[in-house]
């Protein structure tokens, strides 16, 4: 008796050998297409027009009956993706352009540097950039090997600064409206988020500070190449409580059960709820294995959340601790949202090193951060951010009562001396990101033109090292000197005497280096 194949084997056994022989034809196509260019993936999609191994080419007629639609199937299959991968090689050949290699050092001759330290220009100088760092700044010319990969700029008397850094940044936030970063797929946030982080390091901004959000990722990115982007100090996720600045959750979704599946806001990486010492370890602990370089807490209500009266102390100073104590375990600090006395107050007790915002702050308060040594880490809203929110509603009336007390947050922070840091706190306004240095040229309002981008860059640095060795960039930011790290700004004209020339990068940015690399030059 003739051995019968009973016919699910027959299309198990078809299923799988289409399977391989699919497996096969895409993967020999990409890996020739990649190694011999459109000619080798013709030759790949012949080969699988002809010679379709596992899937009946080749059997008699009456065999290829037998397993007939399986064997249409795969041979359509394996066709189509060795087309297809033929395809994505012309296209990649006809659009590719091959990259130029990287000069292995940068001579940046005739510029007068503003160092991020004092308030004035140095005389015409010469800065060598080797690597990713800068190697020597002479008035004297400096020799280079021409053979030896070196690129020569000439500024031409221009202004060398270092790049700009902000303070309280959100990379996940500026583009996304509220209604998409709570339902939008992650991929889509991702990439916007990416496309928005090249534009915020072609706007001269070399480094961000993200106080909240899911940018792990992000981050990676950009640090592997992958992204043209700042490099960011992320938070990972705000910690906050049931209730508090960040929790976006729905009134169904409460009450919150312990151990249940986390919310959307969790789930991205945007906002954790903590509501006892114990939590708070947890999810302080999370954020530092993803690789955060400090902790951000929210210790009083807020403008966006809208289960937060802006008159509300969110943390309990025992919550705070806990938060202070798992971040200095790990050699890092905790910054606190922070608008009043009451919860700026609690914070500096619990050992919290920084505040961002303070605008509701009164005269004793700034007195004891001066005192304890705490920085302030402010924003000069202007008034359209408040149009992020809907006409009406309590966010842009919340908004309305913060901006109110900027004048008087600076005026405080000038009297008492206090460690000054900038930010901008955009959220959810590509529009007003695209006016990042007009923001920055605001604190003329305050401060000189130079103390203003002293700010921007030498002071904002001192704070990212309170990172200590969770610091993800170790060397020297925010400043022009030999050794420091080679994040610099060519700007056409003097920023001191003009500082509008920020306001307006694309053309007045002629050079834009970070890390060593020029990802600009308009010479």
């Amino acid at each position: 008796m003739p051995l019968i194949t009973p016919p699910d084997a027959v299309a198990r056994g078809a299923a799988v050998r289409q399977d391989r022989a699919s497996a096969r034809a895409s993967a020999l196509a990409i890996a020739v297409c990649s190694s011999e260019g459109p000619v080798g993936a013709h030759a790949v999609a012949a080969v699988a027009g002809h010679r379709e191994e596992g899937l009946g080419v080749g059997r008699s007629r009456s065999t290829r009956r037998r397993h007939n639609q399986p064997i249409a199937e795969g041979s359509m299959v394996a066709r189509t993706l060795a087309s297809l991968a033929a395809a994505l090689c012309l296209a990649g050949t006809a659009f590719a352009q091959p990259r130029p290699a990287e000069p292995s050092a940068v001579l940046l001759e005739n510029v007068r540097i503003f160092d991020g330290k004092s308030g004035s220009l140095s005389a015409s100088t010469n800065v060598l950039v080797r690597g990713n760092t800068i190697e020597r700044i002479s008035k004297d010319p400096i020799p280079i090997n021409a053979d030896a990969g070196t690129r020569t700029i000439a500024g031409g008397g221009r202004t060398l600064m270092p790049g700009l850094i902000d303070m309280h940044w959100h990379a996940m936030l500026v583009r996304p409206t509220v209604a998409a970063m709570l339902t939008a797929d992650s991929g889509y946030l991702n990439l916007m988020a990416g496309a928005e982080a090249t534009d915020t390091l072609m706007r001269g901004f070399t480094t961000v500070r993200d106080v909240g959000g899911p940018v792990f990722a992000l981050k990676r990115a950009i640090d592997e190449g992958i992204v043209v982007g700042p490099r960011i100090y992320p938070s990972g996720a705000i910690v906050t409580v049931t209730s508090g600045h960040g929790d976006f959750r729905l009134p169904i979704e409460v009450p919150r059960t312990i151990g249940a599946p986390q919310t959307r806001q969790e789930q991205l990486g945007a906002a954790m709820i903590a509501d006892s010492p114990d939590e708070v370890r947890v999810r302080v602990r999370e954020q530092l294995m993803l690789g955060a370089t400090h902790i951000k807490l929210t210790a009083g209500g807020g403008v966006a959340s809208p289960h937060s009266p802006l008159d509300a102390s969110t943390f309990t100073e025992a919550e705070l601790r806990a938060a202070v104590e798992a971040a200095e375990n790990w050699g890092t600090y905790v910054t606190v949202h922070a608008y009043t006395p009451v919860s700026i107050r609690r914070a500096i007790a619990a050992g919290v090193k920084c505040i961002e915002h303070g605008h509701l702050m009164d005269g004793q308060t700034a007195e004891l951060l001066a005192a304890n040594g705490t920085w302030l880490s402010t924003q000069a809203f202007p008034d359209e951010l408040a149009e992020a929110f809907p006409p009406g509603s309590l966010e842009r009336m919340k908004a309305r009562l913060v901006f109110a007390g900027t004048d008087r947050t600076f005026e405080l922070a000038k009297k008492h001396r206090l460690k000054t840091a900038f930010g901008t706190d955009i959220l959810f306004s590509p529009q007003l990101a695209r006016r990042h240095g007009t923001l920055l040229a605001k604190l003329v309002r305050w401060y000189t033109p130079a103390e203003t981008l002293i700010m921007a860059t030498g002071t904002n640095a001192e704070l990212l090292q309170l990172s200590g060795k969770r610091n993800p960039y170790p060397g020297k930011l925010g400043v022009v000197e030999e050794g420091a790290l080679a994040d610099l700004l060519l700007v056409d004209g003097d920023p001191i005497a003009d500082i509008t020339l920020i306001e307006n990068p694309a053309r007045n940015f002629v050079v834009i280096m970070k890390d060593g690399r020029i990802h600009k030059n308009s010479l």
